[in-house]
């Protein structure tokens, strides 16, 4: 006979809606997941018990299986891709590899940085891990590689004397947009590693958010496009 009473199914069913509410998908079908990492949570889980609350592990709560793609910092907010099965995360990282993703971010900058005229600018720095401070990274030009951001200005606030930009990063180097803007005067607001004291006390989190992922479908072959706009 079985002890299980309205109770339980009661509970049963708050834990699975809280689940559902601490992972949101703008897309999923039986191939892939594109979901909403929020600010401040991480992508994977990091060392020790409080580090094991992170996107893979809600997704993998309410998608069975949902393997890890590519990642991003765990103060940067945006769209993550993730896979229903092995096969679509070989496929996809293989796109990844060859830089057949394309991904934009928006983030707001000290400074007034460039002219409003919508043009595409260049950032080509070489990035190096600074194995004495790790896990920062430098811009680095014996030991660096390659690394290539465009970007663009969207807006000034001169009161602030900051900028909004838009942000496509051709190479994916471990901080890469963090430390490429921090390198050409310009760091991010609220960004705890490469920015000064008074840079990083002008917001309350780092205002880098994934807003842009396009990408061939692993299964059908069709065009994706997906964006999530930022809340700041």
């Amino acid at each position: 006979m079985s002890t299980e009473g309205p109770w339980h199914a009661a509970a049963d069913a708050d834990v699975q809606a809280a689940v559902h509410a601490s992972v949101q998908a703008v897309f999923e079908d039986a191939d892939l997941l594109v979901l909403q990492k929020p600010a401040g949570l991480l992508c994977v889980p990091g060392r020790g018990p409080d580090k094991q609350d992170c996107l893979s592990a809600r997704a993998q709560q309410r998608w069975p299986g949902a393997l890890v793609v590519h990642r991003l910092d765990q103060a940067t907010s945006g769209l993550v891709l993730m896979a229903r099965h092995l096969d679509a995360q070989r496929r996809l990282s293989h796109a990844f590899a060859e830089r057949q993703v394309h991904k934009r971010y928006h983030a707001v900058v000290q400074g007034l940085a460039g002219q409003g005229d919508g043009a595409w600018r260049e950032i080509d720095l070489p990035i190096a891990a600074d194995w004495a401070r790790r896990p920062l990274r430098v811009i680095d030009a014996a030991l660096g590689k390659p690394s290539l951001t465009r970007w663009r200005v969207l807006g000034h606030d001169a009161a602030a004397r900051t900028t909004r930009v838009e942000l496509e990063p051709v190479t994916g180097r471990t901080h890469q947009l963090r430390v490429h803007l921090a390198a050409i005067g310009h760091p991010i607001l609220g960004d705890a590693l490469y920015a000064d004291a008074a840079t990083l006390a002008q917001a309350p989190r780092l205002l880098l958010h994934a807003s842009h992922l396009a990408f061939t479908h692993p299964a059908t072959g069709a065009w994706l496009a997906l964006d999530w706009a930022a809340d700041f």
